[in-house]
């Protein structure tokens, strides 16, 4: 196989999306274990979670091939294109995520293999032909996108408390704007290849807008939660309130103006925010 092939297996499996699933799979991880203090047990949880995601994203590919090939945005990928094959890829994203599940269970611990392999059911089997059917679709999606944390916290503990599932809601309501975001950017072309979006759906935007506005300040709220439980403290506190805020901005400046820079702005912002919040985390931790 030569270096364009590989390149291609590579694109398939999303591994833009698979560092932030790793980035929210650690946050669980380090919340859960209060510290990076099994580290095999921590890089085993990443290496199953990535192979699991990226064949769940491989497989999701394979699903959509069809109407990748609509829309601008994706015609280029690998299946479209014709660099793999359609029954090659459905192996690549079967194997991988039955090698995912099957690290997590023989290195970790059950609880934690059965998430992830929950995860990219819900993708693969839910979320992916609902995109053709209801703009319900993003809050579905936002089920598997949000269990990643679950994931890192129950193979760091073995099992699931409140926190976990604060971690689960934080990001759950993290992907409404982000998701919207990327929605509006591209409406155009997921209505060419028959997507329910919500701003395919709502072409005026009014629901669109309201959305993002109320899970930004959802986020705001729900991310305060770990303070009150006694979890994290005035350092996080103060950080994820302006990081918050500061997300909060950006969202209200693209709703004024709804404009396509604005509305990538927004996606910019929730791409900066996880990150920034695991060192927030770290960073109240360990002082």
């Amino acid at each position: 196989m030569n270096y364009h092939k590989i390149k291609k297996f590579v694109q398939l499996a999303k591994p833009r999306i698979v560092m932030m699933v790793l980035v929210t799979t650690t946050i669980g991880f380090y919340l859960g274990e209060k510290g990076f203090y099994s580290i095999f047990k921590l890089i085993m949880t990443l290496v199953g979670t990535a192979l699991a995601t990226g064949g769940a994203s491989a497989l999701n590919n394979y699903l959509e091939r069809d109407v990748d090939a609509l829309m601008e945005r994706t015609c280029r990928r690998a299946l479209p294109q014709g660099d793999i094959q359609a029954d090659h890829a459905l192996l690549y994203g079967v194997t991988l995520v039955l090698c995912g599940v099957s690290v997590l269970a023989f290195t970790t611990n059950l609880l934690s293999s059965f998430l992830v392999l929950l995860a990219a059911f819900i993708y693969v089997l839910v979320y992916t032909p609902m995109k053709r059917i209801s703009w319900w679709n993003t809050t579905i999606g936002a089920i598997p996108g949000a269990i990643p944390p679950l994931v890192g916290w129950a193979a760091a503990t073995g099992s699931l408390d409140a926190v976990a599932w604060i971690l689960f809601l934080i990001l759950f309501t993290w992907q409404h704007p982000h998701f919207y975001a990327i929605a509006w950017m591209y409406r155009d072309d997921y209505r060419r290849g028959g997507f329910k979006m919500l701003p395919v759906v709502d072409p005026e935007g009014k629901r669109t807008f309201r959305h993002i506005l109320v899970y930004t300040l959802a986020l705001i709220v729900i991310s305060v939660f770990p303070v009150f439980l006694g979890i994290t403290r005035m350092f996080y506190l103060v950080g994820v309130l302006f990081l918050g805020g500061l997300f909060l901005a950006v969202s209200l400046r693209f709703l004024k103006s709804k404009t396509h820079q604005d509305a990538k702005n927004v996606f910019k912002i929730s791409l900066v925010y996880l990150p920034v919040y695991l060192i927030l985390v770290i960073l109240d931790l360990s002082f």
